[in-house]
Parts: C-alpha cells; sequence; structure tokens
C-alpha cells in the first residue's frame, strides 16, 4: 500500500515539475495527464482564473481537475432533444460540469503534492533538494456534506527550506436562509490556528448600473458601473462600509447601451461652418463614390467661379479648407478627384466637425480643457492616427456619459473620472474592454451604496500571516464556475430584490497549516 503511495506521489510530481520547467522556459503546451483521467495545467499571472472569484492574489497556480470527455457529434434528433432537455437539466441542478472531481480523489492529489515536498519524505525518489513548486488546487463536485468546491495546498518556505504547507478547503452553497455571526468565525479561526491577534477586514460591491437586453432578439448590453468599497476592522457581517473605507469606481461601457443617448447631449452646435455643414448633409446623402465625386467636383468648380465665398472656423486642416482659403485669392490647386482623394476629403472635415463636437462638449460640462484634449485633437499626425485619437476621446465620451445617465454623480466625480481616462488614453492603445478604476473618496459616493444592498459581501479573518485566513462571503451570483446549483423558480424572485430576498450563494475558505519537522 506505502509502496504505491510513494510511487504515485514520485509520478504525480515528475509531472508537475516538467510542467512548470517547460513554462518557464516558455515552452507551451496542452496540460499534463496523469494516470488517464486526471489533467493538470499551470496558470500563469494574467492569465484566466478559475479561481478569481476566491483567490485575490494574482499568482502561478496549478489546476487540477477532470479530463473532460470528448463530444461526439450529434444527430439532428439529439440536437432537437438537446434543446427541448436544457432548461430541464438546468432547472434540477444536476452537475453537468464533468471537470471536477470526488473529494477522496482530490485529497488523495493533495496528499502526494505535500508528500513530494516534505523534506522528511527522503525515502521518496526525488532529487534533492526539492523544487519548490506553485500552489497547487483541484476542483471538486461538491457531493459531500459540506458542499467543498475545491482543495489548495500551498508551501510556507524559506529562501533556502520549505518548512510546511497550507491547506485551504473552499465551500460553496446556495442558502437563502444564510445565518452565520462574525464571533463565531473570529473564535473558529483561533482555534484553528492557536492564535490569540487577529484582524477582520471587510470588502463590498455595489452594482451602480448593469444595462441588460430588453429582449431575446437583442444582445445584452455589457455596460458595467460598479463600486468596490474596503475597509477594516468588520464589526458585524454585512457590515455597511464607514465612510473612512478605501473605495474605487470599475466602469466598463458598451457602445450599445449609451449611443443613442450621446446624441441626445451632443446637441447640433449652432456655429457650423461651411465644411462641417456640407459633412452633415454628405453623410445622411451620399450613397456611393460616384455621389461623392460629384459632391466635391460641384463645391470646387462654384469655389473657382467665385460662385460662392464660405467661411470656415480658425484651426481647420482639411484639403478643403485648404481650397477654401485658396480661393478668397482666386487662385486654387488643380484637385484631381480620383483614386481615394475623394473619400480623404470627407474623412477629414468628418474629423474636423467630430474634434470640434467634442471639445465643445468636455469644455462646456467643465470636464477639460482645451489643453487637456490637445493630445486627442492634435493635427501634427497622420489621418490614421488622427482617427484613432478621436477613436479613443470617443470612448472616453462613452464612459463618461455612462455615469452621467446612470448614476448621476457629483460634478468632481465626473471630473476625475474623466481625466483619469484622458491619461489612460495618452499612453494606450484604444481598448474597449479596459475597466477603468478611480479612487474615490465614499463621502462622495455615499449617497449611491449607502442605502443599496451589495452585489458582493466579504470578511477575511486574517492572523497577521498572509497565508493563515478565514474568507466568508455573500453573493448574488455563484462563485464557483464548475458547479451547477438548483436554482429556484423565476416566480419566486423579485426584479427589485435584495441581496437577502434574491437567491445567495454564500462561499467560506478556510485553512490549516501543516509544518514539516
Amino acid at each position: 500500500m506505502w509502496s504505491g503511495a510513494n510511487r504515485a506521489a514520485e509520478e504525480f510530481y515528475a509531472g508537475l515539475l516538467q510542467e512548470f520547467d517547460e513554462n518557464k522556459k516558455g515552452i507551451r503546451k496542452d496540460p499534463f495527464i496523469y494516470e488517464a483521467d486526471i489533467q493538470v495545467q499551470l496558470i500563469s499571472k494574467g492569465q484566466p482564473n478559475p479561481l478569481k472569484n476566491i483567490l485575490h492574489e494574482n499568482e502561478t497556480i496549478f489546476i487540477v481537475e477532470k479530463v473532460p470527455l470528448e463530444k461526439e457529434e450529434p444527430s439532428p434528433i439529439e440536437e432537437l432533444q438537446s434543446e427541448d432537455t436544457a432548461i430541464s437539466d438546468l432547472s434540477t441542478g444536476e452537475n453537468v460540469g464533468l471537470l471536477a472531481l470526488p473529494i477522496g480523489r482530490a485529497r488523495q492529489l493533495i496528499g502526494f503534492y505535500t508528500m513530494a515536498h516534505n523534506p522528511n519524505m527522503t525515502h521518496l525518489k526525488i532529487n534533492r533538494p526539492v523544487t519548490a513548486l506553485p500552489p497547487l488546487w483541484v476542483r471538486c463536485d461538491g457531493s459531500d456534506p459540506e458542499g467543498i468546491s475545491w482543495l489548495g495546498a500551498e508551501l510556507i518556505s524559506t529562501s533556502s527550506n520549505i518548512t510546511g504547507i497550507v491547506l485551504y478547503m473552499v465551500t460553496c452553497k446556495v442558502d437563502k436562509n444564510y445565518s452565520v455571526n462574525l464571533e463565531d468565525l473570529k473564535k473558529s479561526h483561533k482555534k484553528r490556528h492557536h492564535l490569540s491577534t487577529l484582524t477582520a477586514s471587510g470588502f463590498a460591491r455595489y452594482e451602480l448600473f448593469k444595462s441588460t437586453a430588453l429582449d431575446d432578439t437583442v444582445a445584452a448590453s455589457q455596460t458595467t458601473i460598479t463600486l468596490d468599497i474596503s475597509w477594516s476592522p468588520v464589526d458585524e457581517i454585512l457590515q455597511t462600509p464607514p465612510l473612512s473605507s478605501t473605495a474605487t469606481l470599475i466602469v466598463k461601457h458598451d457602445a450599445a447601451a449609451v449611443d443613442g443617448s450621446i446624441e441626445c447631449l451632443l446637441t447640433v452646435r449652432g456655429d457650423l461652418d461651411f465644411a462641417e455643414q456640407l459633412w452633415c448633409k454628405m453623410s445622411s446623402s451620399v450613397i456611393s463614390y460616384q455621389d461623392l465625386v460629384k459632391c466635391f467636383s460641384l463645391v470646387i468648380q462654384s469655389l473657382q467661379r467665385g460662385a460662392i465665398q464660405p467661411w470656415l472656423h480658425s484651426g481647420s486642416n482639411s484639403l478643403l479648407s485648404k481650397l477654401i482659403h485658396q480661393s478668397y485669392y482666386g487662385t486654387m490647386d488643380t484637385v484631381s478627384l480620383s483614386g481615394t482623394v475623394p473619400v480623404q476629403m470627407l474623412l477629414e472635415i468628418g474629423l474636423d466637425k467630430l474634434k470640434k463636437d467634442y471639445i465643445c462638449f468636455f469644455i462646456g460640462q467643465e470636464l477639460a480643457s482645451l489643453n487637456h484634449l490637445e493630445y486627442f485633437i492634435s493635427p501634427s499626425v497622420d489621418t490614421q492616427e488622427q482617427v484613432h485619437r478621436v477613436q479613443k476621446l470617443h470612448h472616453i465620451l462613452e464612459i463618461v456619459v455612462s455615469c452621467m445617465l446612470f448614476i448621476k454623480p457629483q460634478h468632481e466625480l465626473l471630473f476625475s473620472l474623466t481625466q483619469s481616462c484622458i491619461k489612460y488614453y495618452e499612453q494606450n492603445p484604444l481598448d474597449e474592454q479596459h475597466i477603468f478604476q478611480l479612487p474615490v473618496r465614499p463621502t462622495a459616493v455615499k449617497d449611491l451604496y449607502q442605502n443599496e444592498k451589495p452585489q458582493k459581501w466579504r470578511v477575511e479573518i486574517n492572523s497577521g500571516q498572509k497565508k493563515v485566513k478565514t474568507v466568508w462571503q455573500l453573493s448574488d451570483s455563484p462563485p464557483i464556475d464548475h458547479l451547477n446549483f438548483h436554482r429556484p423558480d423565476f416566480s419566486e424572485l423579485t426584479l427589485s430584490g435584495s441581496l437577502e430576498e434574491r437567491i445567495s450563494f454564500t462561499n467560506m475558505v478556510t485553512c490549516s497549516q501543516v509544518h514539516f519537522k
């Protein structure tokens, strides 16, 4: 029996070590397979992490799970049947996540990882000193009475020795009538770790706005505005964050949610010059390249004859503006309206107009000065770069309009958000999926959260050591992605229900230390 366990620990460690070494060398490969039914993959910093809702550290970890079954191509009849049964499968809470392992198998693998790193296990055929590997996390199927969804192991080490290991257990339940007491959590933590001092820090996330599809024919919008608040100490479960907390506002927008509103907020300016008025008419009436050529031909001919003497704003830099200025003196360059020239002319007058529109908005709303916007409106770069910079400015506009419409913050906050976006885009390329984070004073946003229920509320009890903690969390969405939780019928829910009234998910992270002697 022991010889079999020793061999298994040796093989498991060898596979982990090879995966770790190849990753350090930049060799990317598929997860390695252990004993035919287990796969292990190394998740590096910055990669999508299935533990992101549980772990807050952005670190490299091993994920251990069951090898997924290969799907066979369904027949047309099977496809129809699958559509009919999809809803019933979800409503029964049947575990269709095929990657999770039973708790016994998970504990066995954690045991192999622990044995391999224990310096007292000198009989194992492992090169010494043992290489300290990243933390190991195993998906569990939650079928045990405690509802364990993850088991984890993380080494305790000094600069030269592995001195012990921290074992983590994560449980998750659907619990509409949860009952937990902060003092009980503290007592349990002290008893488990035999420590007299501890701290309790809190975290709450408030979903200030989240747009959704109005019906099944329209894709769901992804605009979200959330407020993250951290504080310490915590006085009670579901405590409202005090005004001394640290708060951050995470704005992520979707263009479809604000495009119509932007049109309303960007009122038509009354000072449109000739080129801007021409662009407005052409954008609504020109439908072909031939239309484009004809329109510019008529304008140029009228300028050459002196039939029109239009006025322009100062600072216009388009080819058409240059021709208009020349017409004032009766001499004009010859322009061949062929190839991409007409399209380029249209693009240039459109860029000029958009820049002035955005300047009017940001300065009119007292969110930025002309100096702040100089990078985005500068004509000293090529046309393609000007387009990129105007796209960035439009994205900033969408972010600001989202907040103006959906949470109506104080002007001070809008100004800070605008400046934060401007600084980001002066140094980074356009990224419409970027989540803008803005540190804010809780007193400036207290009206947005103090009477609201949090989307997520968490307390972390710590004993002065980073790896020794107990975490309890309540959320309105499942923090575990591989388990299917039975949800109540939709008739039981209300659209405006609070966190307690809606379906609630509680999850607990506990840990214990084992020291190698």
